[in-house]
């Protein structure tokens, strides 16, 4: 079920949405910096393989982007790009990776290769997030844990919630994550839906990392 769903939302997106949008965006970053508008980059899949993850090209070309992460006022971000990252525009290519198989539309994030061996320091059971297909967003991206926030807090947490998602991964969870990143994509609407929850006392469907938690060692 979930393969299917992920093949017939890509279809949808690509047809109707990324066959226009994806030209004028990358019109748009070559008018902004020139060079190449897509930028192709391995990522760890599924079971630890790497594969070739899309993306427009959001910095200028350099030759650290392999090795060297992005970080808050990352000087190699374009004018444009810092657009395009910001509004999540620059992963829009990643539903062709959906549509070929290497990635899914929810799971965890994909890490570069370099990312991989320095997180893996810092957590035990660090390949438990590999059990599944990385996605286009994750439980850790709809709580907002996404971007250059790369400080060893931040990256226990972000496993925490990878190896939460392997464990508890579904249909029904999916879609709760689908909506709760579409809310952080709009801000008006997230903040409107947070104080009609905040009224009503209703549960987060998604639990809530306890605070003496977030400190602690990833769980398998």
């Amino acid at each position: 079920m979930k393969r299917l769903f992920d093949l017939c939302v890509s279809v949808v997106v690509v047809a109707a949405i990324l066959s226009w949008l994806l030209p004028v965006l990358a019109l748009l970053v070559w008018l902004d910096s020139g060079g190449p508008v897509l930028f192709i980059q391995e990522r760890v899949g599924k079971a630890g393989r790497s594969f070739r993850c899309f993306k427009l090209r959001s910095m200028v070309v350099n030759a650290v982007a392999d090795r060297q992460p992005m970080t808050a006022g990352d000087s190699r971000i374009t004018k444009l790009g810092g657009w395009l990252r910001h509004t999540h525009l620059d992963e829009l290519p990643q539903f062709f990776n959906v549509l070929i198989g290497s990635m899914s539309l929810v799971g965890p994030r994909p890490y570069m290769l370099s990312d991989r061996r320095a997180f893996g320091q810092l957590v035990p059971d660090e390949a438990k997030r590999y059990c599944v297909r990385p996605g286009i967003t994750g439980v850790a991206q709809a709580k907002g844990l996404h971007g250059g926030l790369c400080d060893p807090e931040t990256i226990r947490e972000r496993y925490y919630w990878d190896n939460w998602y392997v464990d508890h991964a579904g249909f029904l969870l999916d879609l709760r994550v689908l909506g709760r990143t579409f809310l952080r994509l709009l801000p008006r609407l997230h903040r409107k839906a947070q104080r009609h929850a905040s009224a009503v006392a209703a549960p987060d469907p998604i639990p809530v990392l306890p605070l003496k938690e977030r400190n602690a060692p990833v769980r398998g």
